[in-house]
C-alpha cells in the first residue's frame, strides 16, 4: 500500500510505502505498550494500595475462595451420603450373610483383619456382635472420607464374592438334592424286606434281595423319589409293571409290581409326582413296591439315600 503526501510546503509529492511487515510491527507495538501499561498501573495500584483497585482484586478473591469452598463442601456431603450408603448395604449384606449360613449351617470364614476406621467390619457369615452405646460421628476430611470409602466399597465387593459363592453352594446342594431319591415313593407303608440277604418268599432258600418292599394295599399311589427322565415303564416278567427312572450321573431308581403306569419313558418327573399305583403284578406273592437304587447299574441300599428324609425313620421303626 502506498500513501501520497501533496502539500505546498513539498515542491513534489512525496509517496510512502506501507508494507505488510510494517503494519505487524506497529500492532505488536500497540500490543507491548498496552501491556506495559497495565502492567505498571497494577504494579502502581498494588504498590500504593489504591483503594479502588484493592477493593476490586478483594472482591474478586473473596468470590474464587467462596466458589471453592462450595465445591469442596459439595463434594464432601457426597462424599459423606456415599459412605452412609456403603455403610447401610454393609450391614444388610451381613445381615442377609448370618440369615443364609444359619439355614445351611455353613461355617464363618475367618475374618481378615480390620482396617483403622469408623467400625470393625465382620465377617458376612460371621454373626454380628452385640455393640451400643451413644452415636457421636468423627469429622473427617476429604482424603479420609475417600479412603473410607475405598475401603467400605472393597468390603462390599467382598461380601457380595462371599454371598455369590454361598448362592453357588446353595443351588448346587438345591439341585443335587432334588436329583437324589431321597423321597419315600410311598406314603404310609409299613417295611416289608430290606436290602441285602433274605429267604426268597416263594423259594424258601436264601436269596440277595437288591432293594425295599413297601407293603401298601393294592392302589396306593406312588411317586417318583427324585427328579428324573423315565427310561423304562412297561411290564417285566420278574418285576412285573416296573419303571426306571435316570437321575444322571449314572444314578437310576426301579418301582416294580405296580398295578398301574402313570408315564411313559421319556418323560420328565419331579419328586413326589405320581408315577404309578402299589400293584402285585410279576413274581410276586402280595402288593407291596418294590423300590431299587443303582449307580452305574449296581444295586446301592435305598435306605442310604431314604434315611436323609425324616420320614423314613417313621416308615423304619413299623
Amino acid at each position: 500500500m502506498q500513501i501520497i503526501l501533496v502539500s505546498r510546503h513539498f515542491r513534489t509529492a512525496r509517496t510512502i510505502a506501507i508494507m505488510p511487515r510494517h503494519v505487524l510491527l506497529a500492532a505488536a507495538g500497540f500490543v507491548a505498550l498496552v501491556l506495559s501499561t497495565s502492567l505498571l498501573l497494577s504494579w502502581l495500584s498494588v504498590h500504593w494500595r489504591l483503594p479502588l483497585v484493592e477493593n476490586l482484586v478483594m472482591d474478586v478473591y473473596l468470590k474464587e475462595s467462596q466458589r471453592i469452598d462450595d465445591h469442596v463442601s459439595n463434594n464432601l456431603r457426597l462424599l459423606a451420603n456415599r459412605l452412609g450408603e456403603l455403610q447401610g448395604k454393609l450391614m444388610q449384606l451381613d445381615s442377609l450373610g448370618g440369615r443364609v449360613a444359619s439355614l445351611t449351617d455353613s461355617k464363618p470364614a475367618p475374618a481378615a483383619a480390620p482396617a483403622p476406621a469408623l467400625a470393625t467390619l465382620p465377617n458376612v457369615l460371621a454373626p454380628r456382635a452385640g455393640q451400643g452405646g451413644p452415636f457421636m460421628p468423627v469429622p473427617l476430611n476429604a482424603t479420609e472420607l475417600q479412603q473410607e470409602i475405598e475401603r467400605l466399597a472393597a468390603a462390599v465387593d467382598n461380601r457380595a464374592a462371599d454371598l455369590e459363592a454361598l448362592e453357588f453352594q446353595l443351588l448346587e446342594e438345591r439341585v443335587r438334592n432334588r436329583l437324589l431319591p431321597t423321597t419315600l415313593p410311598v406314603k404310609a407303608a409299613y417295611f416289608g424286606s430290606s436290602f441285602g440277604v433274605r429267604t426268597d418268599p416263594i423259594v424258601g432258600e436264601q436269596a440277595r434281595h437288591e432293594g425295599i418292599d413297601f407293603v401298601a394295599p393294592a392302589g396306593t399311589p406312588i411317586v417318583a423319589a427324585a427328579d428324573g427322565v423315565v427310561l423304562t415303564a412297561g411290564f417285566h416278567p420278574e418285576f412285573g409293571n416296573m419303571i426306571d427312572i435316570d437321575h444322571s450321573g449314572g444314578l437310576t431308581s426301579r418301582y416294580a409290581h405296580l398295578s398301574r403306569i402313570n408315564v411313559a419313558p421319556g418323560a420328565l418327573v419331579k419328586h413326589g409326582e405320581r408315577i404309578g399305583a402299589v400293584g402285585s403284578t410279576g413274581r410276586s406273592t402280595g402288593p407291596h413296591l418294590h423300590f431299587e437304587v443303582r449307580m452305574l447299574g449296581v444295586a446301592q441300599n435305598p435306605a442310604l439315600f431314604l434315611k436323609q428324609n425324616s420320614e423314613f425313620a417313621r416308615f423304619a421303626r413299623r
